[in-house]
């Protein structure tokens, strides 16, 4: 939004009717607050943006005009407090039930929680109506009202706290967010896309407003394309989950279908929150969704994301899935407008992630990939998985060798320990348990497995893994030592991102002197 706000200083019309759709609403709000009229608060709001309009040359800072934008609206409403005062138009006769597929007695009973809700929020102080109406009916973010209203977050959680607990004593609800979803803006929505369903249980217990995605996909195993959907690349893709994971090829097909139609039909929101972590899992989920935004006609549906890689008092943070409920609703709204910059960097990160070559990743890791801040150290991360020019293994092998050296020989423990190690991987137990059966595998075995014949496939437990025991064979010891090269002796079949490397000389190698690919 700051970008629009610094063209339209340079005279972009275009650029000011987005500033326009993004804080009507808002605008509106706060009028309506002082003038208690919906006519006379469009008057105010118009002649609002037509000063800011011409006076945006006298903003000093873009970052301040959600508060110089508010103080133009409240002078705008005094002056038509001083003109001229007008019979209220009661807040509850303004609201319209608009869903016409409803029956008579859901429209019925529709407006009398409307009609319950809108007089509890009447008796509500000034300041909590305007969080509750600018939060849960108008679907801003917190930061949004904070930066708009001149406030802190933490003041405006505390509203929204002390509003809901007067309202749940007022309502005849059990479910006082319910309510507020139900009654939101006619229908109108927001969709929350998440990376795994921990996530997303949380959030439907009433954390955010709105519908929950899970988005099912393992980006950062097996093969990957420009262009998933595209039915070749898909079975492509289906077989080598099938053969490694065993994931069946008509579940992760039709599951993706599924989520791909939701997605599709994301104009029905008002706002789409993207909610994803800072290990190599989420950020190959993340830029292909950014790739995906990039290519549609988004009109007035606002882009979101929340993006994190700690948490305060969580010593090692793996992901959003640690977090208790009460821990994640202090994340709720406090996500970021997404701009043409985070779209931009994402196309190019997975367009260069998907390439053949994997220079191309290399030479984009060069550039400025701030506005995705945890990208950088993810993409860098995938590129140590690729075979070394040291002993042809890469990082995630490397590992699991010296951590079973040390004595960890139990799966399950060294899963744990080699998944702390390199947690910027975000690898799942599926990933890790074909790593070490390909290193276990003859010929020429890294790993002995002692106590087990098989390691779990999808949807199998672990358990059978309880009384296994790894020790490296004596070609794993030399191969960790350096002095043999086990892509060379053993050969290679294996996807890294979109790299299929394959034979005893593989095309490209992760130098660990320089850190680059050569």
């Amino acid at each position: 939004m700051f970008q629009y706000i610094e063209e339209a200083r340079q005279g972009d019309r275009q650029a000011f009717e987005q500033i326009v759709r993004h804080f009507t609403p808002m605008a509106n709000a706060v009028a309506y607050e002082k003038l208690h009229d919906y006519q006379l608060a469009e008057d105010a709001v118009q002649e609002a943006f037509t000063e800011a309009f011409l006076h945006l040359n006298k903003l000093q800072a873009v970052e301040a005009f959600p508060g110089w934008f508010k103080a133009i609206v409240a002078r705008q409403c005094y002056r038509i407090l001083r003109r001229k005062q007008h019979p209220a138009l009661p807040y509850d006769e303004a609201v319209q039930a608009t869903e016409s597929s409803f029956s008579v007695a859901d429209i019925i009973e529709k407006k009398e929680a409307q009609r319950l809700v809108l007089e509890s929020i009447a008796a509500l102080t000034s300041n909590m109506r305007i969080a509750v109406q600018l939060y849960y009916f108008q679907g801003y973010s917190l930061q949004e009202i904070a930066d708009f209203l001149g406030t802190s977050v933490s003041v405006l959680k505390k509203r929204l706290f002390d509003a809901r607990r007067k309202l749940k004593g007022a309502l005849p609800v059990a479910d006082v967010l319910s309510v507020f979803n139900q009654l939101y803006e006619g229908g109108k929505g927001v969709l929350h896309i998440v990376n795994g369903d921990v996530v997303g249980d949380k959030l439907r217990q009433g954390i955010v407003k709105g519908d929950v995605l899970v988005w099912r996909e393992v980006y950062s195993h097996g093969p990957v394309f420009l262009e998933p959907t595209e039915k070749d690349n898909r079975v492509v893709r289906a077989q080598y989950l099938e053969q490694t994971m065993g994931i069946p090829q008509m579940e992760f097909i039709q599951g993706s279908e599924s989520q791909e139609k939701i997605l599709a039909d994301f104009h029905k929101y008002e706002e789409v929150v993207l909610w994803f972590e800072h290990d190599l899992f989420d950020q190959t989920m993340l830029c292909y969704l950014l790739h995906w935004f990039s290519k549609q006609r988004k009109g007035s549906t606002k882009l979101s994301l929340l993006c994190i890689g700690e948490y305060p008092g969580i010593e090692l943070f793996r992901g959003l899935g640690q977090l208790s409920v009460k821990q994640m609703e202090t994340l709720s709204g406090t996500w970021k407008l997404i701009g043409d910059k985070e779209l931009e960097v994402g196309q190019a990160l997975w367009e260069a992630y998907v390439s053949p070559n994997p220079e191309s990743l290399q030479q984009c890791l060069t550039t400025d990939t701030s506005a995705l801040p945890f990208a950088h150290d993810a993409f860098e991360a995938h590129l140590s998985r690729f075979p070394s020019t040291y002993n042809g293994l890469g990082i995630v092998e490397q590992t699991t060798l010296e951590m079973i050296l040390t004595g960890i020989n139990a799966p399950y423990e060294l899963f744990a320990k080699v998944g702390d190690k390199l947690h910027i991987l975000g690898m799942g137990d599926l990933q890790f348990w074909h790593i070490l059966r390909k290193m276990a595998e003859q010929p020429y075995p890294l790993l002995q497995v002692d106590g087990s014949e098989e390691f779990p496939g999808y949807k199998e437990s672990s358990m059978q893994l309880k009384d296994c025991e790894l020790v490296l064979t004596e070609l794993g010891k030399s191969v960790m030592s350096g002095k043999e090269d086990w892509a060379e002796k053993k050969g290679i079949d294996e996807w890294y991102g979109g790299v299929h490397l394959q034979g005893v000389d593989p095309r490209w190698r992760w130098n660990l002197s320089s850190q680059t690919i050569q």
